[in-house]
């Protein structure tokens, strides 16, 4: 018992991170800054596609825009705690399912 929580603690930790963290670099790696849509990026790329197809310009409300707001401004707090509620929960019940049977130094074999 006392390993399963360990392992819902840790799955958990991960999942709140991947929330917190994860999400907004792998936002920011596609492009969308601080600053604006890196030149050259996935981001510009989406952006012109979507620009494209509602002729020439992007609409509210639209992937493009939603990840650009959350790259310029970041996670409003409603954001993070509805992912942190739901990934956190997430990540400790893979914690505990798929480390089932493994040993960590310092358990006590029965």
């Amino acid at each position: 018992m006392e390993n399963t929580v360990k392992r819902a603690a840790v799955g958990a930790a991960v999942g709140v991170g991947v929330a917190l963290v994860g999400i907004p670099a792998g936002i920011w790696v596609l492009g969308f800054t601080g600053t604006g849509i890196a030149a050259g990026s996935v981001a510009a790329k989406m952006m012109s596609a979507a620009a494209i197809a509602n002729n020439g310009g992007v609409a509210a409300g639209s992937v493009v825009s939603v990840l650009q707001s959350i790259g310029a401004a970041g996670f409003s707090l409603g954001s993070k705690i509805g992912l942190t509620t739901t990934l956190g929960p997430l990540g400790a019940a893979a914690g505990a399912k798929l480390f089932k049977g493994k040993t960590t130094p310092g358990d006590k074999h029965k």
